[in-house]
């Protein structure tokens, strides 16, 4: 039987909010979009010193600089929101309490100091070692400090993740198993507790050897444990996000999924699978054998590329679904050109979609080829991979669903709504052309860390073609359009949560959980929540854009090939 807790009902959707559930998810987006901020604004020296021409910041501010950008945009900014994300999915779409409040907010707190530490450490200017910290390059011990408190905060949120499930198990706050997208945030949870683990094999005798207490870190041990904490990070995020597609279908289309046990099952093969992409990373690598990166690279790790598929064509298809249900059944896209484009919740939604799909999968699946990775694997080719999978994929799939939750969690009218309309084009646009040509540029062999193409003043000078230059120049005009974009979403959401005109609502009142369930006339909730699937597979249009894609990943991957088939000779 539940207990007395304080709950609101949200009158315009229907969700449930539990008052220390939605005090959490607050203030871990806006602590996330913080972090946002500064990696945007860092992102700026990034840009304009990996464009030639301008070559702004001197190498010691540009390492700096690169270090807090990647570190607040890849790890700080995004699980900061994941955990709202789990929030939202636990306590909210089940219609629980949340579990021990008091130790999610000491989670909160733990990640909130290990961020100002791990910033404090690079910005004082001697821990200037990238994301990756690749010993023996050594760091300050604040810098792994820094890191392994925010890693048991992000734990403590995850555990109270799983205890909410329980709670509402328990309390029988819903009927029947979990919504999916519940699922797929379970989903992400037990993959981050992995990848925390993970870190903290490798960051904590790090940190020792940082203040003296271990005398040295094996450079290839320390590399190949920390691949999985850094990139199954990268697989938390893909896990989330894909879960907030799910969502965004439902809030938009009223969609549901195609095969809700197709679904399942692909999330599934995500816990099982999803990780070994971390092998990439060591591929060239002499300590590991031919043997153990063949079936990372290839029998196992294609059943984790299977189940993103599965994802790429069932989102759009249950979308295509609910609008031919609509009346729009003219050809085969007129589900797709009908679509509510003007709304950012899912035009930010279908270009994280699209952009995660056709460019940050098909090259993640030609960086996981052992033979094709030896000419990719220490180019430019690899920031434009991954910002075509964390940036367009997971960023802009949080920023559409941000423009939902602003009336919906934080009761503000959205701001700007002309800005808030373009702002998935502007910032989509911009990062594709980031993804795209840093990739054509790391073709061509442009080196991934080091900061002057030119090579001015080297021993060995050698001479890129134009066309890497051009691309350089190219990808960073893009991430200028990108960083606008990023500034239109910050303008909007800041404004709103801050300024924003408040939108009156009944306040907390004590219910018990089962008396709180949303009402049958919230269509919100009701298609986030409930079970079952779309009637049959009709989905033509959904079809043709997928034989799309798989006639783009076959060229894409014989062109590689082909790539590949030149530095031969040199053998």
């Amino acid at each position: 039987m539940a207990t007395n807790r304080n709950f609101r009902t949200c009158p315009s959707s229907g969700l449930l909010f539990h008052e220390p559930a939605e005090k959490l998810m607050r203030w871990n987006a806006v602590v996330g979009v913080v972090c946002l901020l500064l990696g945007g604004l860092l992102a700026i020296g990034v840009v304009l010193t990996r464009w030639q021409a301008v070559h702004w910041l001197a190498p010691d501010r540009f390492y700096q600089v690169l270090t807090a950008h990647g570190i607040n945009m890849l790890v700080f900014w995004i699980i900061f929101f994941e955990m709202a994300v789990l929030y939202f999915a636990s306590s909210t779409l089940l219609r629980s309490r949340l579990a021990t409040p008091n130790l999610a907010w000491a989670g909160f707190w733990l990640m909130v100091l290990g961020a100002l530490m791990n910033n404090l450490a690079v910005l004082r200017g001697d821990s200037s070692v990238m994301f990756t910290a690749y010993a023996p390059m050594g760091a300050h011990p604040i810098f792994y400090l820094g890191l392994i408190l925010f890693a048991v905060g992000a734990l403590i949120g995850c555990f109270v993740f799983l205890g909410t499930l329980v709670v509402a198990k328990a309390e029988r706050t819903y009927e029947g198993s979990i919504p999916l997208v519940t699922f797929g945030a379970l989903t992400a949870c037990i993959i981050a507790v992995f990848t925390i683990a993970s870190g903290a094999i490798i960051l904590i005798p790090t940190f020792l050897w940082s203040v003296g207490l271990v005398p040295q870190i094996d450079s290839l041990m320390y590399k190949t444990i920390f691949w999985a904490f850094g990139h199954s990070s990268q697989q938390v995020n893909v896990a989330a996000h894909v879960a907030v597609w799910y969502a965004i279908a439902a809030i938009v289309f009223g969609a549901k999924p195609m095969s809700e046990k197709v679904s399942r099952t692909a999330f599934f093969l995500y816990i099982l699978f999803l990780q070994l992409a971390s092998a990439h990373h060591l591929l060239a690598d002499p300590g590991l054998t031919s043997y153990w990166k063949i079936f990372n690279t290839s029998y196992a790790m294609y059943l984790a590329v299977l189940a993103s598929m599965v994802h790429g064509l069932t989102v759009p298809g249950a979308i295509e679904v609910a609008q031919r249900k609509k009346g729009y059944t003219n050809g085969l896209f007129e589900w797709l050109r009908k679509a509510p484009w003007g709304n950012p919740v899912f035009s930010g939604m279908f270009i994280s979609l699209l952009g995660f799909g056709f460019l940050g999968g098909i090259s993640g699946v030609i960086m996981g080829v052992e033979q094709i990775n030896l000419i990719i694997h220490n180019t430019i080719y690899v920031p434009g991979h991954f910002h075509a999978t964390v940036v367009i994929g997971t960023t802009l799939a949080f920023m559409a669903l941000t423009y939902f939750l602003i009336p919906v969690l934080f009761r503000r009218e959205l701001a700007f709504p002309g800005i808030a309309r373009w702002q998935p084009y502007v910032f989509g646009l911009g990062m594709s052309g980031v993804a795209v040509f840093l990739m054509g540029a790391g073709t061509l062999g442009v080196p991934r860390r080091h900061w002057d193409i030119s090579f001015a003043g080297t021993a060995f000078a050698y001479e890129f073609p134009g066309a890497a230059w051009l691309m350089m120049a190219l990808g960073s005009i893009s991430g200028l359009v990108a960083i606008v974009g990023g500034g239109m979403y910050l303008l909007v959401t800041v404004y709103s949560v801050f300024l924003g005109r408040r939108i009156e609502t009944p306040g907390f009142a004590h219910v018990r959980a089962r008396d709180g369930v949303a009402p049958s006339q919230a269509p919100v909730a009701a298609a986030i929540t409930s079970h079952g699937q779309s009637a049959g597979f009709s989905a033509p249009g959904t079809f043709v854009l997928a034989m799309v894609f798989l006639v783009a990943f076959a060229l894409y991957y014989f062109v590689n090939w082909k790539y590949l088939s030149t530095v031969w000779p040199l053998s």
